[in-house]
């Protein structure tokens, strides 16, 4: 039975009450949320957060010192788990373990992990790729959902700019399923995807339309915007909306980093949904009446 959190959702303003982006601390407010949650759904959380410690460890293995506080794990947390690793997903912990056999020279051919790992790919990819595939049998619905649709942006993502630049689209991709296949298959404009993606004319004009990295950057981000808050048109109360938030709020976070101007435009957007303000009023009011 999904479990509801009408105080903590009617609280989510009191966060942001300010309406400025000064100091914002998203990690608190998750910190905030995840107190509150049902076992179940703190677990659904901690899988939305492993997509911040996946980044945190490609970043160690390339000795690269950009480190996101938005993951489950410390600094040094993460060292211990990647130096003997325990509680990280058994989908991740397969990548780690191979490919650390391969730098010494130890894969066995027969071992049936490497039916799902290619370790002949980038360590990132396959990395990501493990994530996708943890998320996929969460059962939280948003988190299958924004995982999946995430997934198949940056892939759509990386097609469109790998073929800008001439070099081979399956090379780029993160995982299979559907859209992975349309990408690899068509040489349409739009990879034949108009009529399955809503938002891909959207990202070919981001991706075309100007040379400045952080403006396509952020209409990508307001394209995940969008699918995070249409995942949850139907949630008010539950972990869906939580999680809907959430994503909204980690970026506001990377564009409070990246370009000020932005991140509180961004922030200011999230005060005015927050909680999807009216629809949570319209919602009280049938709750009332039934």
């Amino acid at each position: 039975m999904a479990t509801n959190y009408y105080c903590l959702v009617a609280s989510l303003r009191d966060y942001t009450l300010d309406g400025d982006a000064k100091g914002f601390d998203a990690l608190e407010i998750i910190e905030e949320i995840a107190a509150e949650l049902s076992p179940r759904d703190a677990k659904a959380l901690r899988g939305w957060r492993l997509f911040h410690d996946i980044g945190n460890i490609i970043a160690l293995r390339s000795g690269r010192e950009n480190f996101s506080q938005l993951g489950n794990f410390t600094l040094e947390e993460l060292r211990e788990e990647l130096a003997m690793p325990r509680e990280l997903p058994r989908q991740v912990r397969e990548v780690l373990e191979l490919y650390a056999a391969a730098e010494v020279g130890e894969i066995d051919p027969d071992d049936e992990r490497l039916s799902r790992v290619d370790v002949g790919r980038s360590f990132g990819s396959e990395l990501y790729a493990a994530y996708y595939r943890y998320c996929s049998s969460s059962d939280c619905r948003f988190l299958r959902e924004w995982s999946e649709a995430d997934s198949n942006l940056r892939n759509i993502t990386a097609a469109l700019t790998a073929r800008a630049k001439g070099l081979p689209v399956g090379d780029q991709l993160v995982g299979g399923g559907e859209i992975a296949g349309q990408l690899m298959r068509s040489s349409a404009a739009d990879f034949g995807l108009k009529g399955e993606v809503g938002y891909i004319d959207a990202l070919i004009g981001a991706l075309g339309e100007n040379d400045n990295l952080l403006d396509k950057e952020h209409r990508i981000d307001m394209i995940r915007w969008a699918i995070s808050e249409e995942i949850a048109t139907f949630d008010y109360f539950n972990i869906n909306l939580l999680l809907s938030y959430i994503v909204r709020l980690g970026l506001v976070h990377r564009w409070a980093q990246l370009d000020g101007e932005r991140g509180r435009e961004m922030f200011r957007r999230l005060v005015g949904s927050l909680g999807a303000t009216e629809q949570i009023r319209a919602a009280e009011h049938r709750f009332t009446e039934e």
